[in-house]
């Protein structure tokens, strides 16, 4: 197996390996031993490709942003005639799971977030939230380019709102909001209202 098949396994494994972790335990509870059991890899394997759990976490969360951007750029590419509803649907769907406390990436963010004094965890962050502004204004400009997003929406403006609101949503969901709270159709519905041309 060539290196490069490898690390994707390996990492593949271990992303696994946590988010079943992630399903029954908190951030605090698992261990290394624990996703090396889970993972079935080696110490030595794990360590070769991360320096913590800390750096695994932050990958669930990179994995998660980057199969939201997928499920949008499938919908745009499937779509003959270039719809604003398709690829909107693939972004709402994304926001719901963020009302979930139990969601994996949404315990993830919260653990991370209270070590942001670390350099590593700060560091990981950062990309995350750089990232995730990234592929929002990549999502707008891609409307604009098709005419289905108004012009005059600002890409970065806009794309730091959307990240804002949906890290808001991520906060939310531990605090255990009433039933008048905001819901994430409502954001994504202000979200379209915001966007549709």
């Amino acid at each position: 197996m060539k290196n490069s098949d490898r690390r994707k396994q390996t990492i593949r494994q271990l992303l696994e390996a946590t988010k079943e972790l992630l399903r029954d335990k908190g951030c605090h509870a698992i261990t290394l031993k624990d996703i090396m059991e889970q993972s079935q890899l080696s110490k030595g394997a794990i360590f070769h490709y991360v320096k913590s759990k800390d750096e695994i976490f932050a990958w669930v969360l990179e994995e998660r942003l980057e199969a939201v951007n997928e499920h949008f750029e499938e919908e745009v590419a499937g779509s003959l005639n270039k719809t604003f509803d398709g690829p909107m649907l693939a972004i709402s769907r994304s926001l719901a799971g963020l009302e979930d406390s139990h969601e994996a990436t949404n315990k993830v963010l919260l653990y991370l977030l209270g070590k942001e004094n670390e350099p590593a965890v700060a560091q990981a962050l950062e990309h995350f939230h750089k990232r995730s502004v990234s592929v929002s204004r990549q999502w707008i400009t891609t409307g604009q380019k098709h005419g289905v997003i108004k012009e005059n929406v600002n890409p970065d403006e806009t794309a730091e709102l959307f990240v804002l609101l949906s890290l808001g949503l991520r906060v939310r969901a531990s605090l255990r909001p009433s039933s008048e709270s905001v819901s994430a159709k409502e954001v994504s519905d202000f979200m379209a209202g915001i966007l549709k041309k």
